[in-house]
């Protein structure tokens, strides 16, 4: 199997200014000291095409700027950050978004964001709607939405634009419980591709289990077990424990 995410050595650090004030006088003042901190610390992974693997920790631990890497929403303070293939990610799902676009004119501009030509996101346009289940709203403005009916609109985009990288938070339960048994069925159905890898950003051990035979431990941005998912399982279920006696 080849690579399709490599990270080498990467550091993400931000400041922590205390105000506005300080972020201006920070710009204008070369000397003026600003704490540090490094959401992610050093961390070298290799994951292949086709890998399932659940990426752990507590809040805090990198998880998020990981994602945000991987995703292109930020870029890392140093390191080298391959990513080899069309990512979609689960997890923002309402992301990029227009409230007075239809629902049938975001599945295009979501598409058109994730490189998508417009026939190729034609050809995926029914399956699209179908999944939703939002009937008669997909002609309507996004604005008209509820909450969940945009969860159910972004994850189906998400699902159905044959991803080649996964990227799903425990955040999978968008709906009621018909719709939420629906999306699982979904990534297991996409995951009987073997050419298609899955990130799996969780707490919950058991659907990491579920879906992943490798698992990533984090914690305080450095990677702390990177292996089998049953003794990743088991080394994370310790640092929780550890947490709880303190």
């Amino acid at each position: 199997m080849d690579s399709i995410i490599k990270f080498e050595n990467v550091t993400k650090s931000y400041k922590l200014y205390k105000n506005e004030r300080a972020r201006l006088l920070s710009a204008l003042f070369k000397n003026v000291k600003v704490p540090v901190k490094k959401a992610v610390d050093s961390i070298s992974f290799e994951i292949k095409r086709g890998e399932a693997v659940a990426i752990l920790g507590k809040n805090g631990a990198g998880k998020s700027t990981i994602l945000k890497i991987i995703t292109g929403v930020c870029f890392p303070t140093s390191g080298v950050v391959e990513v080899n293939g069309r990512v979609s990610a689960l997890l923002e799902l309402t992301a990029g978004f227009d409230p007075e676009f239809t629902g049938r004119e975001n599945i295009y501009l979501k598409g058109q964001l994730m490189g998508l030509q417009d026939e190729q996101i034609k050809e995926l346009e029914e399956n699209i709607i179908e999944f939703a289940e939002i009937g008669e709203y997909i002609d309507q403005p996004v604005r008209t939405y509820s909450s969940g009916m945009k969860a159910r609109l972004g994850f189906s985009i998400n699902v159905n634009i044959n991803p080649e990288i996964l990227i799903v938070d425990e955040a999978l339960s968008v709906g009621d419980e018909e719709f939420k048994n629906k999306c699982l069925d979904k990534v297991n159905d996409i995951m009987e591709n073997e050419d298609v890898t899955l990130l799996f950003v969780t707490h919950a051990v058991g659907m990491a289990k579920e879906f992943c035979e490798r698992g990533i431990v984090l914690k305080a941005g450095k990677v702390m077990f990177d292996g089998e998912i049953e003794e990743a399982s088991e080394v994370y279920s310790r640092t929780i424990k550890k947490k709880k006696k303190r």
